[in-house]
């Protein structure tokens, strides 16, 4: 019940703070727009993370580099890690999965909390180049050990991974979403969650919004960090 408790809260604070941002944006919604450059347009909402100690204060550093030198390298922005690392942690994940791993920032959020549950992470990338970037900001992190790569097509790989898996997180090509979903959906403990990345009208596979939306053994929500957005899918107990 306790990570169940604290899943909810992270949610509902995602949530409340990309609609407050939202109403405060949109004129007509929530009260009227507040000036640019005043107090508000989100400015309330926003904080950097802090560290706790120094070697979060490490990776959080290099993390902030990761994201300087992140141009062209498809990564989440910062508040999306940030709420990978939320929702892995305070579900106390062992099992973790992630499809497209790019140069390792979102993995990297995703150690953080790993390496208080006592968990893994395997990821999966098809391009050598980032995978190569990846493992070495992996070991600079100090994560090697948490994290496995398999460098590769996840679609012929990911089928290979032994469950139960706590949490998946899908960011590779949009059109596999689906695929990813059938093979690890049966994998994935009751409770656990799978949470996939650019899903918006523009972009999202309707298939795969479809799957997540009309079964009735799962349970999802929809949210938006500020880029792209996430769909949130519990696998019901």
């Amino acid at each position: 019940m306790t990570n169940h408790r604290n899943l909810m809260i992270g949610l509902l604070a995602f949530g409340m703070s990309t609609a407050l941002a939202s109403a405060q944006d949109t004129p007509g919604q929530g009260g009227p727009r507040r000036p640019a450059g005043g107090r508000g347009a989100g400015s309330a909402l926003s904080a950097a993370p802090l560290a706790k100690d120094d070697g979060e204060k490490r990776v959080l550093e290099l993390l902030d580099g990761m994201n300087s030198r992140s141009r062209g390298m498809l990564s989440v922005p910062r508040d999306d890690g940030r709420f990978l690392r939320l929702m892995a942690e305070s579900t106390g994940a062992k099992n973790v999965v992630e499809l497209g791993t790019s140069h390792g920032y979102s993995a990297v959020w995703m150690a953080l909390a790993l390496q208080k549950t006592g968990g893994k992470l395997t990821t999966f990338e098809i391009d050598a180049e980032r995978a190569k970037l990846a493992r070495e900001h992996f070991k600079q992190a100090g994560f090697d050990r948490i994290v496995t790569l398999i460098e590769g097509d996840a679609h012929k790989e990911v089928g290979k991974i032994e469950g139960p898996v706590d949490l998946v997180f899908l960011d590779a090509d949009k059109e596999g979403y689906l695929d990813y979903l059938n093979q690890l959906l049966p994998k994935l403990r009751p409770g656990g969650l799978v949470i996939a990345h650019n899903i918006d009208p523009g972009m999202a596979d309707p298939r795969y919004v479809e799957a997540i939306t009309k079964n009735p053994d799962l349970d999802t929500v929809f949210a938006n960090f500020g880029a792209g957005g996430v769909s949130i899918t519990l696998k019901k107990r």
